[in-house]
């Protein structure tokens, strides 16, 4: 067996992501800065990218039914709403574990231009929700020609 000699500098290092991680895990999650703190306990994480035509949101709600799920948009902020709602099959006492969340949330994404909602497209298939927001047509790029 080798002797390893002590770096105090490496464990301050890895106190230091640990502290970290636990401040952003438990207070400092991204999902957390929405307007609405007290609507649940989770969050459904959400991609939201720009394309040619639409700015397109997906959100993953896994356990969620569709028909707990909103969707709704005034100005430039569409706001998704819903509920995963607790299983009651299995009593209290006999669980080892208990990780997935339940209850109410909220999230709040402010559009980067005016859109119309009368042409906003929401798909739900197998717990992923897409939501495609079509550009308004004089936002789009357009080509011009050189004569």
């Amino acid at each position: 067996m080798n002797l390893v000699p002590w770096n105090p500098w490496r464990e301050m290092s890895t106190l230091q992501n640990r502290i970290n991680r636990f401040f952003d895990d438990s207070f400092l999650s991204p999902a957390r800065f929405d307007d609405n703190l007290d609507m649940g306990s989770w969050y459904p994480t959400v991609d939201m990218y720009d394309n040619d035509d639409s700015i397109v949101i997906k959100a993953e709600l896994p356990g969620v039914d569709k028909e707990d799920v909103s969707i709704d948009i005034e100005d430039r902020v569409l706001t998704l709403k819903g509920e995963r709602n607790h299983e009651n099959e299995v009593k209290e006492d006999n669980y080892y574990r208990k990780e997935r969340s339940y209850g109410r949330f909220q999230r709040m994404f402010t559009l980067p231009t005016d859109v119309d909602p009368d042409k906003i497209n929401a798909e739900f298939k197998d717990g992923l929700l897409k939501i495609e927001i079509p550009k308004p047509e004089e936002r789009k790029p357009k080509a011009i020609t050189i004569h």
